[in-house]
């Protein structure tokens, strides 16, 4: 995960669903970095009419980065959590050509969560969502948010969907991972990119992609819990 604060933003320019499993076997191969979103069949506008208003679940408020104010609340629904925010990158896990310690100040070589052959995560291929490690504020896996939980992330009305991938401070929310924002058309650099806003997370309850690494599981299993949440809310 990565502290990036607004100093730095403003020098840089940077404005099966009962258990919530998909099997392995009906994930396919691993594929590349996504490189565009809309993905599956549910409508960005459809997921953003369910998350209009906020049932606020955490006990007190999250910053988007070091240096701004706690005004981000993560909020409740039926079968899963949202918030709205900024999107900083995260480059964390295996090193490949655009995430390593020469491309990110903030590079660590690891994730929360590991890939099926206990190896970290691909920052670079894998789009992954950044939660906020357990605190007085929330804990995610107290509300059914686990590794490998599936997310709905949506951004200038397209919707990407990724894992639950890594942690990272009790304090601060909104980040996800290079494939993340490359998909959304975000700028995908760890040490200059990322969006300061307008961003909305959906996070499934109880979800699960196995294996993590598939990103064409996540997708699948996605877009069913995607209408489902329609259906229940």
């Amino acid at each position: 995960m990565r502290f990036r604060t607004l100093t730095l933003a403003a020098a840089s320019g940077a404005a099966l669903l009962a258990a919530g499993v998909l099997p392995a076997h009906a994930s396919g191969p691993t594929p590349s970095a996504p490189t565009s979103a809309q993905e599956g069949s549910v409508s960005a506008a459809d997921l953003l009419a369910k998350v209009t208003s906020c049932s606020q679940i955490s006990s007190g408020k999250y910053k988007t980065d070091d240096e701004t104010s706690a005004t981000v609340p993560v909020c409740g629904k039926n079968g899963a959590v949202f918030w709205k925010a900024d999107m900083d990158i995260d480059c964390d896990g295996q090193r490949t050509t655009n995430c390593n310690a020469d491309r990110d100040p903030w590079y660590q070589d690891d994730t929360a969560f590991h890939q099926s052959d206990g190896k970290p995560l691909k920052a670079e291929s894998l789009p992954y969502v950044v939660v906020p490690s357990s605190s007085s504020i929330w804990n995610y896996s107290g509300a059914g948010i686990k590794g490998g939980g599936v997310v709905a992330v949506i951004y200038n009305n397209k919707v990407e969907y990724a894992v639950v991938g890594d942690t990272g401070p009790t304090k601060i929310i909104g980040e996800a991972s290079y494939a993340t924002a490359k998909a959304l058309g975000i700028d995908p650099d760890p040490a200059t990119g990322g969006a300061d806003s307008g961003v909305t997370y959906i996070l499934f309850k109880n979800s699960k992609v196995s294996p993590i690494e598939s990103h064409s599981a996540a997708v699948s299993l996605g877009d069913q819990l995607a209408k489902q949440f329609l259906q229940n809310n």
